[in-house]
């Protein structure tokens, strides 16, 4: 299988390719700071990662700081107000809300 992600302890991390410096190379997405590693090959990559992860929360554990959590369940989307208000009439006329009708529709495309 191909993937273009890692995950380790509930992060994910990019997998990239560099044919300048011929190595593999990431960051992790899905928090606000910037944290990244390298490899060049797929396990010095994923080691680097999981790394990379571990100094991150020691690093909050030390300065006692909250660790980031990647995807907390909300987003904001901006939609047509057309299309807004034809899911606002359908949760309103299947006794649903918004959240949970938006909330159906992606896990029955991601099924």
């Amino acid at each position: 299988m191909i993937r273009n992600t890692l995950t380790y302890k509930g992060y994910t991390g990019t997998v990239e390719c560099s044919e300048e410096d011929d190595c593999l190379f990431g960051h992790i997405v899905g928090i606000r700071g910037y944290i990244s590693y390298e490899g060049y090959s797929f396990k010095e990559l994923k080691e680097d990662f999981h790394d990379a992860v571990d100094d991150y929360l020691e690093m909050c554990e030390a300065y006692g700081k909250k660790p980031e959590v990647p995807y907390k369940g909300s987003f904001n989307v901006r939609i047509s107000p057309e299309l807004h208000r034809n899911i606002a009439v359908y949760a309103i006329n299947h006794n649903k809300s918004l959240n949970s009708v938006i909330e159906d529709t992606l896990e029955k495309a991601f099924a």
